[in-house]
């Protein structure tokens, strides 16, 4: 069974790889991203197509780190509770023999 899902897996990411990859070998002729006063890029649109989604990525996580630190510093202020667990319940462990 685990070896039909790591097939399965497998065959997925290679199906998405050789989808990518038809999409770049389909689109290699060349785009033109103007920019403000005058300035212009000149590349493969599969290569505008992967700059976009990275600058995206990039500018979502980037908005995304202050609550993080938020979140964090405050998980770190939380002690954490003490567990108290009832003598003789089977969760308890046994009482420390010093040796005595």
């Amino acid at each position: 069974m685990k070896q039909l899902l790591w097939l399965l897996k497998w065959m997925l990411k290679a199906a998405i790889f050789f989808t990518l990859f038809a999409f770049a070998l389909n689109n290699q002729q060349d785009a033109t991203v103007h920019f403000f006063f005058g300035t212009q890029w000149r590349a493969p649109l599969v290569l505008v197509v992967l700059t976009a989604f990275a600058a995206g990525v990039v500018i979502g996580v980037l908005g995304m780190v202050p609550r993080w630190w938020k979140h964090r510093t405050a998980a770190r202020r939380i002690q954490p509770a003490p567990v108290t667990v009832p003598p003789g319940s089977p969760a308890s462990p046994p009482p420390a023999d010093h040796g005595l």
